[in-house]
């Protein structure tokens, strides 16, 4: 199956870093999708919070194999790899996936970063990655949506550090510029869109201060050629097996089996910035003067 791009979409992933596809999974498929995520008990037991400079938290699961889940077929399916393989030039295989839970009132921010300016750290050599996110529920600007600043994969990647709370943001000096000269776009969503972007689009999402809630699923790639350098929180090169699109629907609201996804119950900054933060903390501290006696 070739792209689901048509040639306006395929030139706007060239330009801007993302696209939006309406509707790529429909009603129904999207209500199977909705209820195995919120009812499969290893979803259920892998949650975990990740919080941002306010203390807000945004419920997350992560899992690094798509097994024969129904939403684990999603991602094996040929809407979404055949695009992904088009846009990052080759083979592609399943990085992780993410559920990312904004509850009403609730559900944190998110800080400006790209996913490669994560993932150089874990070992991967080039940009060749993206990810998309499909909306289980409305995602607005009142309940945190994505953000996107168009063309900044065009930047290349920028320096990632540690910010208050629990995660990784992008050099603010960087940001500042991009902020200055390039769209900065809200993308809102329906239940069933499909927001595919590059590894290197900086984004970020406000905290949900609305009464409803925002759940949104991500499958992120890496290409076969890109296998990381380096052993770490998510696989190396692993073949992905693609599905018919039609397999969402036959499946039906299946779950998770066994080990199979090999579900993460934590968040992982990449070591190496955990390290150079550690170390810069070190250094701070010795260089204070000792105390008055």
């Amino acid at each position: 199956m070739p792209s689901i791009f048509n040639a306006e979409q395929q030139a706007h992933w060239q330009r801007e870093g993302w696209v939006l596809v309406r509707g790529c999974f429909d009603a129904e498929e999207t209500a199977i999708l909705r209820a195995a995520i919120e009812q499969d008990p290893q979803i259920a037991g892998s949650l975990y919070d990740r919080r941002d400079a306010e203390g807000r938290a945004t419920r997350m699961a992560t899992w690094n194999h798509p097994g024969d889940s129904v939403y684990g077929l999603a991602a094996r399916s040929r809407r979404v790899v055949d695009t992904m393989e088009s846009v990052l030039g080759g083979e592609v295989y399943h990085y992780h996936s993410k559920l990312t839970a904004k509850e009403p009132l609730e559900g944190g921010a998110w800080e400006w970063h790209q996913d490669y300016g994560y993932w150089y750290h874990n070992g991967c050599p080039r940009p060749d990655m993206g990810s998309v996110m499909v909306a289980l529920d409305h995602a607005t600007r009142e309940n945190g949506c994505l953000q996107v600043l168009s063309g900044s994969h065009l930047v290349g990647r920028v320096e990632h550090g540690i910010v208050p709370g629990e995660q990784v943001g992008a050099d603010p000096q960087r940001v500042a510029w991009m902020l200055e000269r390039l769209p900065h776009v809200h993308v809102e969503m329906a239940p069933g869109d499909a927001l595919f972007f590059h590894a290197n689009v900086m984004h970020r999402s406000d905290a949900n201060r609305s009464p409803n809630r925002r759940w949104t699923v991500l499958f992120c790639f890496n290409t076969a050629a890109n296998d990381p350098l380096i052993e770490h929180h998510h696989p190396r090169y692993t073949p992905l097996a693609k599905v018919e699109d039609s397999a969402v629907r036959a499946a039906g609201v299946r779950f998770a089996v066994g080990e199979d996804a090999n579900f993460r119950k934590t968040f992982a900054n990449p070591k190496a910035l955990q390290q150079r933060f550690a170390a810069a903390a070190t250094a701070v501290a010795d260089a204070q003067p000792p105390p008055k006696p």
